[in-house]
């Protein structure tokens, strides 16, 4: 795929003129609904930064394409003390009240893509305290105008919305650990695994703690091997932007074939957690 010769000290030099090309190697359509996760740095060096990245892709997606990107804060927006009781002092207290309040233009730590796409005038977010997406395009208002707080990545959620609209997922220098779109297959199987949110919100006027659940992490535990599964079985499309290695998918046959190898690859290690639990 695309490899510029130019260079900037040791590293590859990036334009949005080979970023466009590599989104059309890479089999990605004109107007599609995509939702991207990237790593700057896998690039090289990108003249321009993630607002070229950005501006490359929306480019190459026209009026009619939508960029999707997660915004998620759940690192800012979280109890510190999930463990503690409301009555656990004065410094349980103090470091609870700090905790900032979700709104609209909360910071995201989810990267320079991200962060770059909700300095756009015309981008839409979802109101998920700790779990939102960002949105910029024809779609995005339909992806960002509701999120349940509990399952925040499941059903009735942005993720669901961009399955129905057959979006793609477009990884750029980074894995399948961060494919957000693995959460959302596992949440849609009744043996997937779970995690309490906690996060401070205000009711009648009155800032409270809620407490929701939803799909548990992976830490690396299935995602990488299931999305190294799909690749063998052709379900992406592999290349290279400057030094980044890209994969693309398609959300539909990729959430399909995550689903039911995630479901296989849990209920496996449930029965060999229950040997070993009964093991005298």
């Amino acid at each position: 795929m695309t490899q510029n010769t130019v260079r900037h000290g040791e590293q590859p030099v990036v334009t949005g003129k080979d970023l466009r090309a590599g989104f059309e190697e890479l089999g990605l359509p004109s107007a599609a609904v995509v939702i991207a996760h990237a790593s700057l740095s896998a690039f090289g060096h990108v003249d321009g930064g993630a607002a070229t990245v950005l501006g490359a892709l929306r480019d190459h997606l026209g009026p009619e394409g939508t960029v999707v990107v997660p915004a998620f804060t759940g690192d800012a927006v979280r109890d510190p003390h999930p463990g503690a009781g409301p009555d656990a002092g004065a410094d349980v207290d103090a470091d609870r009240a700090a905790v900032p309040l979700f709104h609209d233009g909360l910071p995201t730590l989810m990267g320079a893509l991200p962060t770059a796409l909700l300095a756009d005038p015309d981008r839409l977010r979802s109101a998920h305290p700790q779990a939102s997406v960002a949105a910029v395009g024809a779609q995005a208002r339909e992806i960002t105008e509701r999120q349940p707080f509990a399952y925040a990545v499941g059903r009735d959620s942005p993720f669901d919305r961009l399955h129905a609209l057959g979006a793609y997922i477009l990884l750029l220098g980074v894995g399948h650990d961060r494919n957000s779109f693995l959460h959302y297959a596992e949440s849609l199987i009744p043996n997937h695994r779970r995690k309490l949110r906690r996060f401070p919100y205000v009711v009648a006027g009155e800032r409270v703690w809620v407490e929701v659940p939803d799909v548990g992490d992976d830490n690396g535990r299935h995602f990488p091997g299931v999305g190294a599964e799909a690749e063998r079985e052709g379900l992406l499309r592999i290349g290279r932007i400057g030094a980044a290695d890209c994969r693309l998918m398609a959300s539909v046959p990729f959430t399909e074939f995550a689903h039911r190898r995630l479901q296989e690859r849990l209920t496996r290690e449930g029965r060999q957690s229950d040997r070993q639990s009964s093991a005298p």
